[in-house]
């Protein structure tokens, strides 16, 4: 054992010295070791950190239907009495991966700024389109307003961001993009089997094949991008027809999307939002906006604290508190605003404020 208070000098005259040109070689192996070590480690941890969905299949592998959780998959359809072996038999024979789906719900989408988001769907051309079609199915409307008690302006901008007022309902096969996240997605892989048992329910009611509908790469599908829960929850029959359809019945879409704003409390022709000013004048105003979208404050609170004037909101319900960001070229910082139910109702069909406020502006300028 060598003693800790020999100095390195000492240590050193204490073993055999080394001929020169083989210490410098010895040293250099050395640190060519730890070079290819820290190398080796950094990219194994790199690697297991973002190991992901995609990285565990191959594109266009079969999926394993003889698997124990496809097996009790088919047991809790076929206690459903809607199906028969031989017919699942049939649907699933051939189902493969879409590795495309997988990459695509693993990509970190960044966040945009408010002044960034909104011009990706508020335009002079959407606005039109938007007024269009106000204009053409407007008895259709007068009816549905009449029955749910839900703006047109709002229905319509629904419509517009989520399917480009139904020009864009998706390009993936829905049948075998649910089946991907149901069996390659594991982090939800529960709520894609839910999913996917909803789907096939509502082919089954509204007699689609389903392995004919196309959707988006996360499972919506329709002109109203309604997952399928929603659709079974939310989709009316409104033309008569005997079945929901929001592939392509207009009646049953504007319909559908009146009937989730109305489920979620919207108020016919009540306030959607109000300016509150550029900064907010209290701690609690401020962990409210932290919160999000699930955070409530009285409004009297909200005009005693912010100095301003607001109108009352139906039915004593409470506001939510809003931060937008501003652009650079209008001093930067961040617009406030308060939420009222029916902007909460719309933060229901998508959780995101920046979508919700999209929808209310693009609402406004139809009414321009």
């Amino acid at each position: 054992m060598i003693p800790f208070e020999l100095s390195p000098i000492d240590i050193l005259q204490r073993f055999q010295p080394m001929p020169l040109t083989r210490l410098r070689r010895a040293i250099q192996l050395l640190c060519l070791f730890n070079i290819l070590f820290l190398v080796f480690t950094t990219a194994c941890y790199s690697g297991d950190r973002q190991l992901q969905a995609a990285d565990m299949v191959t594109d266009q592998q079969p999926i394993n239907v003889t698997s124990q959780k496809y097996q009790d998959f088919f047991a809790e359809l076929l206690q459903t009495g809607k199906f028969s072996q031989t017919e699942l038999n049939s649907l699933f024979a051939g189902v493969t991966i879409d590795i495309k789906v997988l990459k695509l719900m693993d990509k970190q989408w960044e966040g945009k700024p408010y002044y960034l988001y909104r011009p990706l769907f508020i335009t002079p051309g959407v606005t039109r389109t938007g007024k269009k079609y106000l204009k053409r199915y407007h008895e259709l409307f007068d009816h549905i307003e009449g029955v749910y008690g839900v703006n047109r302006e709002v229905i319509v901008a629904i419509w517009g961001i989520e399917s480009r007022f139904g020009a864009n309902q998706g390009n993936f096969n829905l049948f075998r993009t649910l089946n991907t996240l149901f069996d390659a997605y594991p982090r939800r892989s529960a709520f894609f089997r839910k999913e996917l048992i909803e789907f096939l329910l509502l082919c089954k009611t509204n007699a689609f094949d389903p392995r004919e509908i196309k959707g988006s790469y996360a499972g919506a599908f329709g002109q109203a991008q309604f997952m399928p829960s929603s659709y079974n929850a939310y989709a009316v029959d409104f033309d008569g027809d005997g079945r929901s359809d929001l592939i392509s019945s207009k009646a049953d879409i504007f319909a559908s999307i009146a009937n989730y704003l109305k489920t979620f409390g919207w108020t016919l022709n009540a306030p959607v939002y109000a300016r509150i000013g550029r900064s907010l004048l209290s701690s609690k105003l401020i962990a409210a906006h932290a919160k999000g979208r699930t955070a409530r404050v009285d409004w009297r609170y909200v005009v005693t604290t912010q100095g301003i004037e607001l109108p009352r909101p139906p039915e004593k319900g409470r506001l939510s508190i809003i931060g937008l960001e501003l652009s650079p070229k209008q001093g930067g910082g961040m617009r406030y605003l308060a939420g009222y139910p029916n902007f909460q109702a719309i933060t229901e069909y998508n959780h995101s404020h920046k979508y919700a406020m999209a929808v209310s502006e693009m609402a406004e300028s139809f009414c321009k």
